[in-house]
């Protein structure tokens, strides 16, 4: 499934990444990959929307990009964390698609706006980065008396 073009996970303490060639069932590894940096990184508390957040981005890979080659990065940032993934498809996200009931699709970057505090994307010479980021969530502060 994969290739890393970087460090392996266990010497990273700020970011990964990985090149791949995904399948139907590739979603599974990265987010056992991306579960993986946010415990190092004590952000275990944004596993749920991250993993959401990158099964879809895994998907379109999957459904639309020839080929299904892309690179995955994810990087811890000050503020929270980062996921980018960038293809070969000169084809943006469909952004404006509205999904009918009975559909079995169409929703996967609604549920990543849902779930997340910023996305978007970028064009890029013969392809995109399709990126989300998600914000650590601060301690409460202890009530004062």
């Amino acid at each position: 499934m994969d290739h890393v073009i970087e460090p392996s996970p266990a010497n990273v303490s700020g970011g990964y990444r990985m090149g791949f060639t995904v399948g139907e069932h590739s979603a599974r590894h990265v987010r056992r990959i991306l579960r993986m940096f946010l415990t190092r990184w004590d952000m275990a508390e944004l596993t749920d929307a991250a993993e959401l957040a990158m099964t879809e981005l895994v998907a379109n890979v999957v459904r639309h990009v020839p080929g299904r080659r892309c690179t995955m990065l994810i990087l811890r940032r000050p503020e929270g964390l980062r996921v980018e993934v960038t293809d070969g498809s000169d084809r943006p996200p469909l952004t404006e698609r509205r999904a009918d009931a009975l559909d079995e699709g169409g929703r996967g970057l609604l549920l990543v706006e849902a779930v997340t505090d910023r996305w978007g994307t970028v064009p890029l010479a013969g392809g995109k980065t399709v990126w989300f980021e998600c914000d650590a969530k601060r301690p409460a502060a202890p009530p004062t008396m």
